[in-house]
């Protein structure tokens, strides 16, 4: 069986006439009748009983009339559900990010652009971030730093300084600013191997010749934080990231260049996806 041949089948019965159903259908009557044919001859059944120029469903005509009615009300669903997702009135945007600090602006512009699409976001390290893009568990991603890899496209959005925090009892903790040098010799929490703010930190500590004492290596932002305010160490964060509380202090780096960034990043095979391009877009030149 043909879809056109069950179009024109429905065409016929929701009309009642051959005539009007070649008209909703933009054909001539011959091409309708001989549609209804050959699905009547291919299974050997008959679809109407015809009187003159009037026709009535047999009872196999209103069983098949009843699934034609399934078939293409589900048609059109389908037909709705494509031109939503091409005009971005509806659809699934996946968002893998480094932090949620990181991705809370371009998530707000693009909200307001775009309020029908259901937005997930991801957290992780930057090696993370980009293993969800390649294996298509992400559409976008936002890092922290500068990338450049032929697989990916990237776009600039913000650049953050990184800022050192330390408990309230800390040495530290009656200043606004700090030396890189001060940093010698400093009990130093770290985050995990693949953190972008580490990477940062270490390629100015190792610049300016300083030596902390690491003490720890912790994945969770949130045990860092507990970790500090409990004495145990200072640790580095980007501005962006850093939330003021209790027993807690940051006082920024004087003499050293130790910044993030904010990047947009996805597969270059898929920077023409209406979606993707529109999340570019929507975060601004």
């Amino acid at each position: 069986m043909r879809l056109t041949q069950l179009r024109s089948f429905h065409a016929v019965a929701t009309t009642g006439s051959f005539t009007q159903a070649a008209e909703r259908l933009h054909v001539s009557q011959p091409t309708v009748t001989t549609q209804v044919k050959l699905l009547e001859d291919h299974y050997k059944v008959e679809l109407f009983h015809r009187h003159g120029r009037r026709v009535r469903l047999s009872e196999m005509g209103e069983q098949l009339l009843q699934l034609s009615r399934q078939i293409f009300s589900l048609e059109a669903d389908a037909v709705q559900l494509l031109g939503d997702a091409g005009e971005l009135r509806s659809g699934h945007l996946r968002v893998a990010a480094v932090g949620p600090s990181h991705a809370t602006r371009m998530l707000v512009a693009f909200n307001q652009r775009y309020p029908g699409i259901r937005i997930s976001v991801s957290t992780g390290n930057s090696q993370d971030v980009l293993d969800r893009l390649l294996d298509y568990r992400a559409d976008v991603g936002v890092l922290a730093q500068v990338f450049r890899d032929p697989r990916f496209v990237s776009k600039p959005f913000s650049e953050h300084p990184v800022v050192i925090f330390t408990s309230a009892d800390h040495r530290f903790a009656r200043r606004r600013s700090i030396r890189i040098a001060e940093l010698h010799g400093e009990k130093l929490i770290l985050r995990e191997p693949g953190s972008t703010t580490r990477r940062a930190l270490e390629a100015a500590l190792k610049a300016a010749r300083v030596e902390p004492h690491v003490v720890m290596e912790i994945a969770s932002r949130e045990i860092i934080r507990e970790a500090v305010a409990q004495g145990i160490g200072i640790a580095a964060v980007s501005d962006v990231e850093y939330v003021p509380g209790p027993g807690l202090h940051a006082v920024r780096i004087a003499d050293a260049q130790v910044r993030t960034y904010a990047h947009v990043v996805c597969l270059a095979e898929r920077r023409d996806m209406r979606m993707v391009r529109a999340f570019f877009d929507a975060i601004g030149p």
